[in-house]
This record gives C-alpha cells, structure tokens and sequence, in this order.
C-alpha cells in the first residue's frame, strides 16, 4: 500500500493495477485516486468502466487499442470481472497494449497462479487491500474525528474499535452517529460509544469463542440467544461460527512457524488488527478441538440443511460439544 501512495503521491503510474482483498473502502478510495492521477477529475471521454463475470474480453481490447481523444492516456477500469480466478485472453493481450492505454483491475479474489495475475505482476503493480494495522486504524479514526472537532482517549478508540469492529465503511457510519450524538462536547466517551454504537457480530464471535474457551457454557449461551435477540439467523451464525474456528485454526498452525502477523493477516484474508486476537484465542484452544468443532460444524450444517436438525438447537449443540470437548 505504500508502494500505491508513493505513485499517487508522486504523480507516476504503472499501466497496469490490481486492487484486490476485502475491504471495499480501501478498493474504492485507491481506485478513484488512480482515475483522478492518471486521467484527471473531469476526463471521462477517455474513461471506460466494466462490471461484472460477464464482460467481453475483445470489446475490452477494442477500447484498449483506440487512441486517447485529446490526451496521451486513455484508463480502462475494470471491476470484479473473475478473470484473476480464471483464464483469459487478456493475460496475452496487456503484453501487446498500446503505451497510452491505463488499466486498473479491482478484485475480492484472485489466483496468484492465474496468468493474467502473473502478467499484472511484471508489467505494473499488484496491492492486497485487507485493511489496516492497528496503528493505522487509529490513526484514521483519530483523523476522522479531528475533522468534526473531537477527541478520544487511545482507551476508549481501543474500546470503540472492538466494539465496532475493522471494516472501514461500517466504521465511517459509526464515526458519523458518534459526531452526531456528540454535537455539543468535544470528547467521545465509552458512554457515547455504548449509547448509540452498534456491535458487529464479529465482536460476538470473539466474545463467544473467549467463553467456550473458559468453559463457561451459560456465558456461550447467552451472547448466543442475544445474538437471535437482534434477529441474526442461527444459520448465519453457524456460518460464522465456522469461518472463526477455521480462522483460528489456520492462526495457530501459521504462528507455530513463528511468521509475521503482517503475513498471517495476508494469508488469512483478514485486517492486520485483527490478527492479535484470533493469535490470543489460537492459544486458547488445542489443535484437536478446533478440528473436532470444525467437522462438527460442518455435520451439523449439512443436517440441517437436510431437515434432520433444527438450525437453532444444531448452533446450541456447536457450543456446548465445543466447550465439553
């Protein structure tokens, strides 16, 4: 990501990127400064936008091969096309680009064995966007709040940040009801936060998880039945459930080969804030129960799925084995 401010920063582009990862903001904020350093903010005679699995790769080479109108770039911007996750005749074609014409790939998934990824990779730049490190998220929010005139403690952002998780948009929003809510004070208390700020499921996971490690089943319990409480269906859970268990799993077996969180959020797929508390709960767990939880999960999913359990009683049972195992 560095890499990516330099070029803006500085005004020089590669002719070729791919933003990819999950944290849309950062996608959507790296690839509209692309657009305005590479075109300008009011080009749009040189601007083509594509979307979707279903765009065609030779109307794409069309546009590619005609000349700019009354300027020496012309900037293709192309959006979850699937092409790094399957073959195309693109992968040939960038090698023989006319030098006028600007391409920006934007991604959730891609295949770093893909030839197109291979391509993009040695004729222009490549930048995982998963989020931000601990100390950046700070940063940002910190910045957020300077903008509208209000302070926070490093405690209560620490609060405020596992309460409403790391995605950046939902981050936004919240920032937006905490400014609103705070309108005559400067400072943002945790009693501003608990007021009007809503809790990600992901926290609850984490809460969840840190019960059923310390065997204290009514706790499980509990954050489970407030989670139905604000109408999260038990099927979405047990999703999440198991996508947290995996994750923790794959964090325990990376960190016994002592790599970087840096590398461990890259290869998880998820915010390097994060990571320190998947590591925290990794410890938490043995090897073997996490591989029992997740074959568990994955029998009580397909049971459900088949009408042979209720899904509210197979997410009950999830825990309580989990926290007997």
């Amino acid at each position: 990501m560095n890499t990516l401010k330099q070029h803006i920063k500085t005004n020089s582009y590669e002719r070729f990127y791919l933003l990819y990862g999950n944290e849309a903001y950062l996608k959507r904020f790296y690839k509209n400064k692309l657009k305005a350093g590479i075109l300008g903010d009011n080009d749009e005679m040189n601007f083509t936008y594509a979307e979707g699995k279903d765009i065609e790769c030779n109307e794409m080479i069309h546009i590619a091969e005609t000349m700019p109108f009354f300027s020496d770039k012309r900037l293709i911007l192309i959006e979850n096309s699937g092409w790094f996750k399957n073959q195309s005749q693109f992968a040939d074609y960038i090698k023989e680009m006319p030098e006028t014409t600007y391409v920006v790939f934007v991604e959730n998934e891609v295949d770093k064995r893909n030839r197109l990824y291979k391509a993009v990779k040695d004729l222009g730049y490549i930048s995982e966007l998963n989020g931000l490190d601990e100390k950046s998220l700070k940063m940002w929010v910190v910045s957020l709040l300077q903008r509208e005139n209000k302070k926070i403690t490093d405690g209560t952002l620490t609060y405020f940040l596992n309460k409403v998780g790391t995605n950046l948009d939902n981050i936004q929003s919240e920032i937006d009801k905490l400014v609103s809510y705070c309108y005559e004070r400067e400072v943002i208390t945790e009693e501003d936060i608990k007021a009007v700020c809503s809790e990600q499921i992901t926290g609850k996971m984490f809460q969840m998880l840190d019960a059923i490690a310390l065997k204290n089943q009514k706790q499980a319990l509990v954050m489970y039945y407030d989670l139905l409480t604000l109408r999260e269906k038990p099927m979405t859970i047990l999703y999440l459930l198991n996508r947290h268990i995996n994750l923790i799993m794959q964090c325990k077996a990376l960190l016994s080969k002592r790599i970087s969180n840096a590398e461990i959020a890259s290869k998880l797929g998820v915010p390097p804030f994060a990571v320190a508390k998947y590591a925290a709960q990794a410890r938490n767990f043995t090897e073997e129960t996490l591989k029992k939880s997740l074959i568990l999960g994955t029998e009580i999913e397909e049971h459900v799925k088949t009408g042979r359990l209720i899904d509210q009683i197979g997410v009950e049972l999830l825990i309580i084995k989990t926290i007997i195992s």
